[in-house]
């Protein structure tokens, strides 16, 4: 009576082993099939960075991409498309580090693209602080602005530091691969053929004219750019000028924040940019700055901007002032016009400019890289020109919302933030402050949009006019009067008087309605394998 219980088991034991045997070789033969499928990706992209050995000559023979200017733009444009495996040649008029002082505050939103980028140990190592939101002043009051963070790893914050050890910094990483040379030299021109770009001709650092030809050429020299005029339409504006100082060895009222002071007649910012010095940029409106030579400026910094400093770093403000190494910079603003040019493009400051008092310059440029990356990603032939206008032109479209939100808050602040004799404009600049004070969606809401995390058009707009219509509300308690309600009409026309001409500089169709514009539904083309 046993035997057949017997049977039994072994026929269990021996469905058992089977069942395993088939496990086993059907998770071998994925494990090899994905390991062929990554060995194809990978070899598509070496195959890109093995033919770069010959890249090396001055012709530019073999070369996919001329990146001209090796700043933040283009110093992180190398970086990762070299990583994509495309030869690239950079042409930088010096490559030396950098001393500017501006390009030195990174936002959280500008964070994000530099981790999304493999860029983040590039604010490793250079002293770099920890940035967690802003602290307004004003008439004595002040309020603190966080980031809104929680969602993110503990790691994300803004970042700020010396501009020319972040820029070195992403020099050496980018100088690393070896699909990636990078050249000092001056571009004097670009070497157009029948309406196409075919490079740069330049001058290298011991004055020998040389030309490189690639399939596209990215221009991104920097806001004083001289070869912007053939790729686009520049509108430039400069409605003031940031004067620098660096306060040593001293405490700000909130640490890892910077700090803006709503002076008269423009803002005056703090910021630290190393454990050990804080950067103070001082706005003044106009063109016309008092003489650095002459004296005139310490004294317009000692008796006009000196009193209103908070009193905590007061001192150490006065004692950069003695000091005497006061620097200057004009602040420029120039909306996104291209001139679609088979064979060349335009990137970062080069291209696309808003007044440095929110720090979104860094923010749009490498949000532009990704969206850059991603579009050529899947192009191997460069050389097609049809197919590469087709997918610039769709990168000018895909970008505008994120750039056209921070660069339309940063005029509108700005303009927001002037001290003026206007009432109405007064009652604005006021308004903003205790609506930002009020905490909760008031505050978090703007400080996301500053910070580059939630750079929605919609919402930009929806705030400002909040703002407007919270200080017409405070206008009409507890009692209206024909005087406070013809104010309250006066404010709204005055926040539509400074919005609207930004947004339509900026293009209303494009920063609010892109998918209704053929390119951005374009998909890219499938990647051709490999032979």
């Amino acid at each position: 009576m046993e035997a057949p219980s017997i049977v039994v088991d072994h026929l269990f034991l021996t469905t058992l082993f089977a069942s395993l045997f088939a496990s086993l070789f059907l998770y071998l033969f994925s494990q090899q099939r994905r390991s062929r499928e990554n060995l194809k990706r990978s070899e598509r992209t070496q195959s890109r960075i093995d033919e770069t050995l010959t890249v090396k000559s001055g012709d530019g023979v073999g070369v996919d991409i001329i990146i001209v200017g090796a700043g933040v733009a283009g110093a992180a444009l190398a970086h990762t498309l070299g990583k994509e495996g495309r030869r690239v040649h950079v042409i930088e008029r010096d490559l030396t580090e950098p001393d500017r002082i501006v390009g030195e505050l990174l936002q959280p939103g500008g964070y994000l693209k530099l981790i999304e980028l493999g860029l983040e140990d590039c604010v490793k190592e250079i002293d770099a602080q920890r940035v967690l939101g802003y602290a307004l002043f004003k008439d004595g009051k002040h309020t603190k602005l966080s980031y809104p963070l929680d969602q993110f790893d503990s790691d994300v914050a803004g970042r700020s530091f010396h501009n020319g050890r972040f820029v070195q910094r992403m020099r050496e990483k980018a100088s690393t691969l070896p699909n990636v040379r990078m050249e000092q030299g001056t571009v004097t021109s670009l070497v157009e053929e029948n309406g196409i770009i075919k490079g740069v001709q330049y001058k290298t650092k011991d004055g020998q004219e040389l030309k490189s030809f690639a399939p596209l050429t990215i221009v991104c020299d920097g806001c004083f750019s001289n070869l912007r005029r053939s790729l686009c339409k520049p509108k430039v504006e400069v409605p003031s000028n940031f004067v620098g100082l660096v306060l040593e060895n001293c405490e700000l009222p909130f640490p890892n924040h910077g700090h803006v002071v709503l002076g008269d007649p423009s803002p005056i910012l703090f910021y630290p940019i190393s454990s050990s010095e804080v950067r103070c940029l001082v706005d003044v409106p106009g063109s016309k700055l008092p003489s650095l030579a002459s004296g005139e400026m310490a004294t317009y910094l000692k008796t006009m901007v000196a009193p209103q400093v908070p009193p905590q770093i007061r001192d150490a403000f006065i004692s950069a002032v003695e000091k005497g190494n006061i620097r200057t910079m004009p602040n420029r603003s120039m909306p996104a016009d291209p001139i679609p040019t088979p064979g060349a493009l335009l990137l970062g400051d080069a291209f696309n400019m808003r007044h440095p008092l929110t720090g979104g310059g860094m923010t749009v440029a490498l949000s532009d890289i990704v969206i850059l990356r991603n579009l050529l990603h899947p192009l191997t032939n460069l050389t097609d020109k049809e197919s590469l206008s087709k997918y610039i032109e769709s990168f000018y479209t895909l970008r505008k919302p994120v750039a056209s939100t921070i660069n339309t808050l940063a005029g509108a602040l700005y303009k927001v933030f002037l001290a003026s004799p206007d009432d109405a404009r007064s009652e604005m600049r006021r308004a903003c402050f205790d609506y930002l004070s009020l905490g909760g969606v008031c505050s978090s809401g703007p400080v996301a949009l500053l910070s580059g995390l939630n750079p929605r058009p919609m919402s930009l707009v929806l705030h400002f006019f909040a703002v407007a219509i919270f200080g017409v509300g405070r206008l009409l308690v507890p009692l209206p009067s024909v005087k406070r309600l013809w104010l309250g009409a006066r404010l709204i026309s005055s926040a539509s008087g400074i919005i609207f001409p930004i947004i339509k500089a900026e293009g209303v169709r494009q920063m609010f309605f892109p998918r209704t514009i053929p390119a951005i539904y374009r998909a890219p083309p499938a990647p051709s394998s490999p032979q």
